[in-house]
């Protein structure tokens, strides 16, 4: 695609919903179970009484930080997001703090969501079971390829699926609330199990209080995901900030409607989820062990809801594993933006910034998926171990950018003198104020819940990431710096002379070619170059030089230990210490090859003395090509195809 139709590939809303919230949303799927999870260890009727107190303690964060980031999206439409508000309002270092935990955040989005879409999979296709390492990485591919052909083409592939979510969710919550409130709501299949606390005795106190804790900070991985349309505002259609504002608040209202409907139902219906079913849950007094099936929240519910519509449970069950898969989408969103804005303030290869043939950052798709990979093959596609270094670092981005915007609205308070708009002002404050305070609340919490649980490795994660930044950063400014020109020293000047060195190993086509394009360059002196490696062919070669009157001298080099690098290496050097301001510039005749394995057996000689040359200052060298048969054809086929994600073009040079 033209760079000219880049308006092309902007999203109406419809279409940035599913693409931007596939993440919040999904979490539907999962949250409520971390929730009944945590609380079952205390037994069932702890999880009974304190689900929906949780569950309201989730929604009051989300509805703080969904107003929050409409601050947001209005003061800072770039798309720089959390990472820019950090930089403008609280400094460099900041800005990198949070950029290097949302990077973090976006792997294990993808690993997370893939992981937890095949492990629904595998409970109704028996050949995923026991292949779920290979689906993941499959999966994780496909996602890839369909983002390489741009943001509005992946978007209309997974539009259905994620809307297809939403019907059946909220579907089955309003049916299951008339039931409820006809009368008709049966309990759920595990609601005639005893769920026995995990200790063997009920929690009290301070170990009731930790518990409901660590269930709140379960709970908040509903939260993840919210952060993506701040990130994605330049992929809207103008208004861009009213666009993206009103998406951001319409996955708010859906999330929160799905979650609280599901924790509702499952309250009724008295679902039951334990952390290890064959031993917590009882039959008759019996442990059920370890034949018995756990479904999860959703799965249970749907059968309950839809105990007569068969076709309702396979709907829900096909569009929850559907949507798990496709949360991973928001990542692949939000991470190439982020990257293309760290690569531009240099904090990341400047390859990153560059958009591909299809106008999507085709080498931030490429990383994240790289990432997403190594961790799902490094934890085994393990939902369980993959989920304890999740949260994390959406909570640090969350407090880092509401804590900047506090600052962001006082400067400008000093600033402002309508009366209106300082209003307007103070009220946002006051929101992200509190949006702060909690996102705050929730990272504490989340740190003491997690850390040794999995979460430190997530933190190690986003430290590295961060000094590897910082490096990177220092080296790009290191390099500017030495290559500014001071006009008053660096006045280009022309060297005194320029002595130019054909390369010879015999006399061919290529050496020919070489000498008449360093005869043409017109340099002050001009010799042929050769190691006297076996003393009869260097014979031959003088008298074949000499027989054909070659109007070039050729010099021959001395080598006892049949070394080709170190005398051509030691005689240049010893032509720029003998006339510093003179330049030397070696002709390298190169064959140009079609087959991969023919370049293994030629060239040798010339990469190597190049690669050295290279080093030396004042050394200028030249390849010289001479085209092989096999390699006709090939200069076209490289014009006619478009080159592939990665090349210079495409973002990789």
């Amino acid at each position: 695609m033209r760079s000219d139709r880049l308006h092309e590939t902007l999203l109406p809303k419809r279409l940035a919903l599913p693409i931007f919230a596939s993440d919040a949303l999904s979490s539907v799927a999962y949250a409520p179970d971390e929730i009944l999870l945590m609380l079952g260890m205390a037994g069932g009727a702890f999880a009974t009484t304190h689900s929906w107190q949780v569950t309201l303690g989730v929604i009051a964060v989300m509805v703080v930080v969904v107003a929050s980031y409409r601050q947001n999206v209005h003061a800072y439409p770039s798309g720089g997001g959390d990472y820019e508000v950090a930089t403008v309002n609280l400094g460099p270092k900041a800005g990198l703090t949070v950029a290097s935990a949302l990077l973090v955040d976006y792997v294990l989005t993808v690993a997370v969501s893939i992981s937890s879409g095949v492990a629904n999979a595998a409970t109704v296709l028996d050949f995923v079971r026991g292949r779920e390492v290979v689906v993941a990485v499959a999966l994780i591919v496909v996602l890839t390829a369909m983002n390489l052909r741009g943001v509005r083409e992946s978007g209309r592939a997974f539009a259905v699926p994620v809307y297809a979510f939403m019907v059946a969710i909220i579907g089955m919550g309003i049916y299951g609330f008339i039931q409820h409130f006809t009368g008709n709501l049966a309990p759920a299949e595990s609601a005639g199990l005893t769920l026995v606390p995990e200790s063997g005795e009920e929690l009290t106190g301070l170990a009731a209080f930790f518990l409901l804790l660590r269930a709140f900070s379960s709970g908040c991985a509903a939260l993840t995901g919210v952060e993506a349309i701040s990130n994605g505002v330049p992929a809207f259609r103008k208004p861009k900030s009213a666009n993206a504002a009103a998406t951001l608040l319409l996955m708010g209202t859906i999330s929160i409607a799905m979650l609280s409907s599901i924790i509702a139902l499952a309250h009724w219906t008295e679902i039951k989820i334990a952390d290890d079913p064959g031993s917590q849950l009882l039959r008759d007094g019996t442990p059920v062990g370890d034949s018995y099936v756990q479904d999860t929240a959703i799965g249970q519910l749907a059968t309950t809801v839809f105990a007569n519509f068969h076709a309702g449970v396979i709907f829900v069950s096909i569009v929850t594993g559907l949507i798990l898969v496709l949360a991973a989408n928001t990542a692949f969103n939000g991470f190439p933006v982020l990257a293309s804005i760290l690569a531009r303030d240099g904090y990341l290869p400047r390859q990153m910034h560059t958009r591909g043939d299809r106008l999507a950052f085709s080498n931030g798709i490429l990383m994240l998926s790289a990432a997403a990979i190594i961790l799902v093959i490094v934890f085994r596609a393990s939902v369980t171990a993959l989920i304890q270094l999740y949260i994390v670092g959406v909570f640090v981005s969350f407090t880092t950018s509401q804590t900047g915007m506090i600052r962001h609205w006082t400067r400008h308070l000093r600033l402002e003198r309508n009366p209106r708009e300082r209003r307007r002002m103070q009220r946002s404050r006051v929101i992200n104020s509190i949006g702060a305070t909690m996102s705050a609340t929730v990272l504490l919490v989340v740190l003491i819940t997690k850390f040794q649980a999995g979460a430190r490795y997530a933190i190690a994660a986003m430290v590295v990431l961060y000094l590897l930044m910082l490096g990177i950063k220092r080296h790009y400014n290191a390099v500017n710096t030495e290559l500014a020109i001071d006009w008053e020293t660096d006045r280009p000047t022309l060297p005194s002379h320029v002595h130019a060195i054909v390369l010879v190993s015999k006399i061919h086509k290529p050496t020919l070619r070489a000498l008449a394009y360093a005869r043409a360059s017109r340099p002050s002196y001009l010799e042929a170059l050769t190691v006297d490696v076996d003393p009869d062919e260097t014979r031959a070669m003088l008298a074949e030089w000499s027989r054909h009157e070659i109007p070039v001298p050729l010099k021959v080099l001395a080598s006892p230990y049949r070394q080709i690098t170190r005398p051509v290496l030691d005689y240049v050097r010893s032509l720029r210490s003998d006339n510093p301001r003179d330049v030397v510039t070696v002709y390298l005749p190169e064959y140009v090859v079609g087959r991969w394995w023919e370049q293994v057996l030629h060239n040798q000689s010339a990469l190597r003395l190049k690669a050295r040359l290279l080093f030396t200052p004042g050394i200028m060298v030249v390849s010289v090509p001479w085209q092989l048969a096999s390699s006709a054809g090939i200069e076209q086929s490289w014009i006619d195809e478009p080159p592939m994600h990665g090349s210079v073009r495409g973002g990789g040079g």
